[in-house]
Parts: structure tokens; C-alpha cells; sequence
């Protein structure tokens, strides 16, 4: 790449906040496997960034109505499948009983069905709909074309760094 991006630095807050991305940093990075300092920058620098992009991405929404939790529980759904209340709560890492709300909210916004569970009529299984889906196609759309113009800044060694790094990113957002 032609210039290096400074580390950033992160506050004080519970781990994995927002309010950790941008500020001052009190204390040394405690890295548990006693890398070296330019290990640490870089890891730094990639939290950072990658936090920072995402909040610029969930920024270009199609429908305000929907909070960045619901978008993500339909984005798990059409990644996915079908899955109970409860399993959408493990993947998204959020209590049930707050599950239980958004797929109410979700339903009645008539984005997602309930259906009785083929195995186990006390379940119920949520499944998006055919506007979820929609909804969430336009969505991409206006994403991709965002983050399209983005990389039209970028030169090609730039570019091609970047097309490189995405499947490892992908990794890393799986593990």
C-alpha cells in the first residue's frame, strides 16, 4: 500500500463496545500470545479499521425502521435458514427472551413467519419472507455500490492487496 494507516488507539468500555475504537488508550495493548509491538499495531489497526468500515456500512440502510439487530437477524436468516428463536439468540449472541422481541417486531413488520416446528410442536421455527428477502437484496445493492465507489480511491497494487485479503477476512469473521 502507498501509506501506512496509524494505529488507532480505543477508551476505556466493556470489551467490544464502539466507545473503544476511536480514543486515547490508557494502558499497553496486552497481547496474550507476547507478540511484537508491530504485531500489536497491526492487529490494533486491523480492529480498528474493520470496526470503523462496518459502522460506515451499516450506515447505508434501506429502511430506517429497522434497527442494525434486525437487519442482522434477517442477514443471518438468509445466510442460514430457517432456525428457532433460540438458535437465532445463540447466533447473534443475544439473550432469548430478546430474541423472542425482535422476531415479534420482525413478524409483525411481516418480514419473518412462524411456524410450528416439525419436530417439536412447542418450538416455533422463523423463516424470512419473500420481502425480507427483497429488502435485504436492496440493501447489498446499495452497499456494494457505497463501498464501490470507496475503492475507486484505491490504486491498483491497493486494489489488488485488498481483493487478496478478503477471503482471509472472511476467515477471520468465522472462526
Amino acid at each position: 500500500m502507498s501509506e501506512q494507516l496509524p494505529a488507532p488507539r480505543f477508551a476505556d468500555g466493556p470489551p467490544g463496545s464502539l466507545d473503544q475504537l476511536d480514543g486515547p488508550h490508557d494502558g499497553p495493548y496486552e497481547d496474550p500470545q507476547g507478540e511484537d509491538p508491530l504485531d500489536k499495531e497491526a492487529v490494533n489497526a486491523l480492529r480498528a479499521a474493520v470496526m470503523r468500515l462496518s459502522r460506515r456500512l451499516k450506515h447505508q440502510r434501506v429502511d430506517e425502521s429497522l434497527s442494525p439487530t434486525e437487519m442482522s437477524v434477517l442477514g443471518t436468516l438468509a445466510r442460514c435458514g430457517s432456525a428457532t428463536p433460540s438458535e437465532l439468540a445463540r447466533k447473534e449472541h443475544v439473550q432469548p427472551p430478546s430474541m423472542t422481541r425482535i422476531v415479534a417486531m420482525l413478524e409483525a413488520k411481516g418480514l419473518v413467519r412462524l411456524d410450528a416446528h416439525p419436530e417439536d410442536r412447542r418450538q416455533k421455527v422463523v423463516t424470512q419472507t419473500e420481502q425480507a428477502e427483497s429488502m435485504l437484496a436492496a440493501a447489498r445493492e446499495k452497499r456494494n455500490a457505497w463501498l464501490t465507489e470507496l475503492v475507486q480511491e484505491l490504486d491498483e497494487d491497493e486494489w489488488a492487496t485488498l481483493r487478496a485479503a478478503a477471503p482471509v477476512l472472511e476467515k477471520l469473521a468465522h472462526l
